[in-house]
């Protein structure tokens, strides 16, 4: 069994609420509308997302089952805090994750541009 490591769950809280966070903040603004979506709200989410998502992979694993489990949990979370229905919820989840790519891809081109600059 699989020992969870609180100083990498604390990482990985921090790095969640700034990267995730804000992305999944403007998805639901856009899509539940601003007095639905607040910030505290995507907080909350990504912060007992990644607590559950540890705990869930600790006792169950990281199966194909686990993982589809964990996708309706996390819908939940999303439902609940943006009080929305399920599809509006997934439309949310698939936003956010559009926006991520967009902007890891922003990031990744500026620090490969800084970078290449350094060493230049």
């Amino acid at each position: 069994m699989a020992v969870i490591n609180l100083d990498a769950l604390v990482v990985q809280l921090i790095v969640s609420i700034l990267v995730i966070a804000p992305v999944l903040w403007i998805a639901g603004r856009l899509l539940a509308g601003k007095e639905k979506a607040k910030g505290t709200d995507a907080i909350w989410i990504v912060v007992l997302g990644v607590v559950i998502s540890d705990v869930f992979h600790y006792f169950f694993g990281s199966g194909i089952i686990a993982s589809i489990i964990l996708l309706i949990i996390l819908l939940g979370l999303i439902k609940h805090f943006f009080d929305t229905g399920w599809l509006k919820a997934f439309a949310i989840a698939i936003v956010a994750v559009i926006f991520f790519v967009i902007v890891a891809i922003i990031i990744a081109l500026i620090f490969g541009l800084a970078l290449a600059a350094f060493f230049i």
